[in-house]
């Protein structure tokens, strides 16, 4: 472990010597700035604004200013010559509950270490006794020309130091808090409850930086001369029903983690069970009416098609009937019986003109046989 500060833990007469390293690491991506001409690296000249001379390092020193702009320099060692009892020592003052501090009070987390073999003891009481207790120790340092609040902790084998912010560096939140009343009723904090038992339990160790990821792929493809890889393109933010968007979110994390298929119903989808769907609402803007317009279009047309489709299923099905049964049913039936009827009359309105007609002349033949015997 790196060591950036040296110095002792002081726990009421027990000193111990310790040192202080980092406790985390970043994988931040970092770019340089080039010339896009000839790809040369830009360098920061460091120059003084009364000559305009160039410096170097040992060129340069640090000075104080003053409210009324006047400039006190201040060397190294003035800074370590400072009467500050905190310089090498981290001197516990008080011990509270970890959980009662306020996250936006928390700071850079470090591992506090033996500095030495003989340190081993007492560093191990402290942690045991801290971790026995359930309580953090707070104590003031000072570290690269500054002092620091300090919250100590045990943390599995080791002390965690966490730098604090000072009670008068946070910012009131009033600001950034909604404006006017909002009402919430019980039946979203019902839902909002669920949604969030339905997602579970957040396990951190799963969670990766997918932006550093991209940016090495990228990299890689330039390097390569491969295919750049392309961005899914977002559609714009919806306004949704709120309730709705509830009860959504719901079905979708209870399906994820396979507790219900999808559209299965809930408590909190009402009484009769209805799957429930996200709602657009209504947008003041004309782009809104005219998705509201063709949405509605849609609808007709699939209505539509679902008319015909049940026309044709009924002709099929009185259809059926008819094939199965001798006596047909129905507007259709009545039709056909009424056409069948007037065909069968006239049929028989037929058969008595030609038995007329063949009467006539038979008649006509036989006068004709009689004037001839005569």
């Amino acid at each position: 472990m790196r060591s950036v500060w040296s110095g002792n833990l002081a726990f009421g007469l027990v000193s111990i010597p310790v040192k202080l390293g980092s406790a985390v690491s970043s994988h931040k991506i970092s770019f340089r700035q080039v010339h896009l001409t000839d790809q040369g690296r830009v360098r920061y000249q460091k120059t003084c604004e009364l000559d305009e001379e160039v410096l170097t390092a040992a060129d340069i020193g640090r000075a104080y200013e003053t409210p009324d702009e006047q400039l006190v320099e201040i060397t190294d060692a003035d800074l370590r010559a400072l009467p500050l009892p905190t310089a090498k020592t981290i001197e516990v003052s008080g011990f509270l509950d970890a959980a009662s501090v306020d996250a936006m009070q928390l700071d850079t987390p470090y591992f506090l270490a033996p500095a030495s073999p003989a340190a081993n003891k007492p560093y191990v009481l402290m942690r045991e006794a801290l971790a026995r207790a359930g309580k953090a120790a707070v104590g003031k340092f000072a570290m690269r020309n500054s002092e620091h609040l300090a919250l100590i902790r045990a943390h599995d084998d080791v002390l965690l130091l966490q730098t604090l912010r000072w009670p008068d560096e946070l910012n009131s939140p009033a600001e950034a808090a909604p404006k006017g009343s909002v009402s919430i009723s019980d039946s979203e904090l019902k839902l909002a409850d669920t949604l969030i038992s339905a997602l579970g339990e957040a396990d951190l160790t799963t969670y990766h930086d997918d932006y550093a990821q991209a940016v090495e792929a990228l990299v890689t493809a330039k390097l390569e001369g491969s295919e750049l890889p392309a961005a899914e393109q977002a559609g714009p933010g919806k306004v949704v029903d709120l309730m709705a968007a509830l009860r959504a979110s719901v079905e979708q994390a209870k399906g994820g983690r396979g507790e219900g298929g999808e559209g299965a119903a809930t408590e909190e989808d009402g009484e009769d069970g209805e799957h429930a769907s996200v709602t657009e609402l209504k947008s003041p803007r004309g782009s809104g009416a005219k998705k509201t317009a063709a949405s509605k279009k849609a609808s007709a047309s699939k209505a539509a098609a679902s008319k015909a489709g049940g026309t044709r299923s009924a002709g099929a099905r009185t259809a059926g009937a008819k094939s199965a049964s001798p006596k047909p049913t129905g507007t259709k039936s009545t039709a056909s019986k009424s056409a069948s009827a007037k065909s069968g009359g006239t049929s028989k309105a037929g058969a008595r003109k030609s038995t007329a007609t063949k009467k006539s002349a038979a008649a006509k033949k036989t006068a004709a046989s009689r004037r001839k015997a005569g």
